[in-house]
């Protein structure tokens, strides 16, 4: 189980990278640089890789409306070289409130764009001529909608991979489905270890059964919080405003794609109460009002003992790489915890 952390895109980006460093000693090995409507994802992971030298690099996500798809797979390619090839594209629909309301871009057809975009972006890194006749993207724009000037291009430099691994961020059953079948990682979120299969083994089976063998096993990332030892049992409190916040304020009433994963999970009913009160602009009421066991099992938060056995569970469903965000401060306090994971992991 390979060990990752997901660098904060709120702020301190100089500092974390800082950490990053002294990570990678500890045994870190991957990095995940977010991309919400902050900064753009690039130019840090860029910097990651300048400052790093053995540490997998990785977008965690980058949206499918923002770049075309010729674009992203240009950016990943530069990314996977600037790197010597320690590059994961991580890419994902988002939302509609960040792709409509900050972005501008019709929110549509998450699914179907999601497909053409990692057929063009193989086409690009094999150096192929890129030709495309989609529902979504057409490449070579037609004459029809264009000045017909648009000739098939192959991208110039060759890159350092043909096949650069890509992870999708899904949670639904649909893209869950189609993450098994096209990609080489999946990112679900709030991932509860004991219900996982119950709640997405039938997708995860549908896509599997049409995979490409050449894709090999999924690499299944999940994010956890984490702190070890006697008494960081009140550090798991932490964890509820970002439920919260997901569940409650990401999205609508009737759109909002983890509070439709807390009630799959079986917390219909702390489901409503938390996008109840956050909506509401309760929102410490919305956090205290998610429920512990929720809390416990989508994080890793006690004696080492316990860690170990979570650690466990997480492994016998699925996980392949664990994204920690650290509850415990400072630059120390984190290197701990990577050097006991890897310890607790083997």
């Amino acid at each position: 189980m390979r060990i990752g952390m997901q660098i904060n895109y709120a702020g301190g980006f100089t500092a974390s990278v800082a950490d990053i460093v002294e990570l990678e000693k500890a045994g870190l090995d991957i990095v995940f640089v977010p991309e919400a409507y902050s900064f753009d994802a690039v130019s840090q992971l860029g910097f990651v890789a300048a400052r790093t030298e053995r540490v997998e690099i990785a977008s965690g996500i980058l949206q499918l409306y923002t770049r075309t798809p010729t674009l992203t797979a240009m950016t990943a390619a530069g990314l996977d070289f600037v790197s010597n090839g320690r590059f994961t594209m991580g890419i994902g629909a988002s939302g509609p409130q960040v792709i409509e309301g900050f972005h501008g871009v019709r929110y549509d057809a998450p699914l179907g764009r999601t497909r053409e975009i990692v057929e063009i972006c193989r086409q690009v890194w094999r150096r192929e001529r890129v030709v495309h006749d989609g529902k979504y993207y057409k490449i070579p724009l037609p004459a029809g909608e264009g000045t017909g000037l648009g000739k098939p291009l192959k991208l110039i430099n060759h890159p350092v991979r043909e096949r650069i691994p890509i992870m999708l961020a899904a949670i639904g059953p649909k893209n869950v489905a189609l993450t098994a079948e096209i990609a080489e990682g999946w990112q679900p979120i709030f991932f509860h270890p004991e219900k996982a299969a119950e709640v997405w083994g039938p997708a995860l089976a549908e896509g599997t059964a049409k995979r490409d063998p050449a894709l090999g096993g999924l690499d299944t990332s999940v994010q956890v919080a984490a702190a070890i030892g006697e008494d960081v049992a009140h550090l798991a409190d932490y964890v509820r405003p970002i439920v919260a916040l997901y569940v409650g304020g990401m999205g609508a009433r009737g759109k909002n794609f983890y509070n439709e994963l807390a009630c799959r999970y079986g917390y219909e009913a702390e489901a409503k109460l938390i996008q109840d009160l956050y909506l509401d602009g309760k929102k410490e009421e919305a956090a205290a009002a998610v429920p512990a066991e929720l809390v416990n099992a989508i994080s890793l938060v006690g004696p080492a003992g316990h860690v170990k056995e979570r650690l466990v569970a997480f492994a016998e469903a699925g996980v392949t790489t664990l994204q920690v965000t650290p509850l415990q401060p400072g630059t120390e306090a984190r290197v701990a915890l990577v050097s006991r994971l890897r310890e607790l992991v083997g």
